[in-house]
């Protein structure tokens, strides 16, 4: 009998073998996986068990921790404290540039999940007004690098602003109080934000929002590569689910987020789109933009190759032969 390793599980996998197991894969005693109220993907999987169900006969634990934003995720995939982490495309780039050592294998969601917000009666209107002001905002994720674009485009200099640096629901706080005086947003505290007290999202582009991407431990892709293509076939299980039951995911995304279900539907059918899964050209495109555009404010250093850092951490292995 041939011994398949794991040169000839990739082999296989590109052809088609998703879910096929090595004789020799490594013992997985737990699964480390974060969920995020900006990844409902995550949301499903975790509510219904699949995980838990898909593992269960190899006697493995699944332990969930929860991801308060992309740099969370990434401070926990540093750190080894998770497996797979959810973040969007550009913070994992900046993550792999700074030496985290992940891979991204997935896409969760095409989402508009930021934009520059401020109070409904602010005298703030486009970009330029945010001279002199202070804006709340997470660094190292995609709000963060939606703002420094934003100013870029816009010719404000970052030192024309104060950046405030505050996780995304003390931003949201810091707003609502009039602390700030604006707020890089993410949903769906920017859809409450709009509901509740008539937050006002005064600059938008949602091509400038890097995909939803799932991103896994290089090291655990190497150890366990039959392990990440159950993961990504559950994740594949809870995004159709989701696709066909978009009012219960309405439902699951208010209770985990503990939002109005009102908030939860309009970040859910106004702006996001669950209908992609494979990484390729159009999430490199859009992470390489989002790279170059930070290397030119001085954000990621200057003698950084943005596109050989997007070409090693964009990993299509697992992906290669999912259809939507």
């Amino acid at each position: 009998m041939v011994k398949l390793t794991r040169r000839l599980f990739f082999a296989a996998l590109g052809l088609g073998a998703l879910a096929a197991v090595p004789a020799n894969a490594a013992e997985l005693d737990e699964l480390r996986v974060d969920w995020a109220t900006y990844n409902p993907v995550s949301i499903v999987i975790k509510d219904q068990g699949l995980l838990e169900k898909e593992f269960e006969k190899d006697g493995t634990t699944v332990r969930w921790v929860q991801s308060a934003g992309s740099n969370k995720a990434l401070e926990f995939l540093n750190a080894g404290s998770i497996d797979f982490g959810s973040t969007a495309g550009a913070a994992a780039l900046i993550g792999k540039i700074n030496g985290n050592p992940i891979r991204s294998i997935y896409v969760y969601s095409r989402p508009e999940w930021t934009a520059l917000v401020t109070a409904k009666d602010s005298d703030i209107q486009k970009v330029a007004d945010l001279k002199g002001k202070s804006v709340a905002v997470t660094r190292g994720t995609d709000p963060h690098i939606f703002l420094v674009r934003a100013l870029a485009d816009n010719g404000v200099k970052l030192d024309d602003v104060r950046f405030v640096l505050l996780q995304h629901a003390d931003g949201r706080a810091a707003l609502s109080r009039g602390d700030v005086d604006a707020w890089a947003g993410l949903d769906p505290m920017m859809a409450s934000a709009e509901l509740e007290e008539g937050a006002r999202l005064f600059y938008r582009k949602p091509e400038a929002n890097t995909w939803g991407i799932l991103n896994v431990r290089e090291e655990f892709a190497a150890e366990h590569p039959e392990a990440v293509a159950r993961v990504l076939k559950v994740y594949e299980q809870a995004r159709k689910w989701a696709l066909s039951h978009p009012d219960e995911l309405a439902q699951l995304l208010a209770k985990e987020a503990r939002i109005p279900l009102e908030v939860a539907q309009k970040q859910l059918k106004e702006r996001t789109e669950l209908t992609h899964n494979k990484i390729g050209r159009d999430q490199r495109e859009s992470i390489l933009a989002a790279g170059l555009a930070l290397q030119q404010a001085g954000v990621i250093p200057a003698d950084a190759n943005v596109e050989a850092a997007v070409d090693g951490l964009l990993d299509d292995r697992f992906t290669r032969d999912l259809t939507n």
